[in-house]
């Protein structure tokens, strides 16, 4: 039985795929999250087998969600599933640890396929993306990224989604000067010099929507 976490921050997608997955003799749905924070959690807890993972949630993104999951439950295996064809979503999840990348559009037979596939330990990606991705791939070995610690990007997220420093300390349970230093750590290391420029970088590497 291959045991499933649902992380979709709309709970009406959730429920079509749980209805899709369930109708499957061969896998549970084991629970439901709505963010990445909700995800961790779940997945440290119940010990899924696969995590279909949406890309862009509130808070803290799949693609961070994913980074933690590989690095806290290395058993769990990460499905990623996006509208986006954009090759950075894919190049970014994909780096973080996830297993295959299927498009939300996609068939009900092809969600079945990839969950079964990575539940294996294959890798499956939605053939619309599958071309661009890997000429992508090759080209980004390296990114200013991979320079931010997992805090750091947690926090750059929050400031590209407009959160204000000590909304972001309530949420972390952190001071707001831990905060301010955090974000004069992102923006030395990335050589951004504005809040803009931030919020540009975050949305170019898949960040935010």
């Amino acid at each position: 039985m291959i045991k499933i976490l649902l992380a979709d921050d709309h709970s009406l997608v959730r429920q079509g795929f749980s209805m899709i997955l369930s109708a499957q003799s061969d896998m549970q749905i084991v629970g439901e999250a709505s963010n990445g924070r909700e995800a961790i959690e779940l997945a440290e807890k119940l010990h899924p087998d696969v995590v279909v993972m949406d890309v862009t949630m509130p808070e803290l993104n799949g693609i961070e969600a994913t980074r933690r999951i590989a690095e806290s439950a290395p058993r769990t295996r990460v499905l990623a599933l996006s509208m986006h064809k954009d090759s950075v979503y894919v190049r970014e999840i994909l780096r973080a640890g996830a297993r295959g990348y299927l498009l939300k559009d996609s068939a009900d037979a092809d969600l079945i396929a990839a969950v079964r596939s990575v539940a294996k330990g294959e890798a499956y990606l939605s053939p619309a993306v599958s071309d661009s991705v890997l000429t992508d791939y090759r080209k980004h070995v390296s990114n200013p990224i991979d320079l931010l610690t997992t805090r750091e990007r947690e926090v750059l997220q929050m400031i590209a989604e407009g959160k204000t420093n000590k909304e972001i300390a309530t949420t972390l349970n952190l001071s707001v000067y831990t905060i301010e230093a955090h974000r004069g750590r992102v923006m030395e290391k990335l050589n951004l010099h504005s809040t803009g420029e931030l919020v540009r970088f975050a949305l170019r590497n898949g960040l935010i929507d």
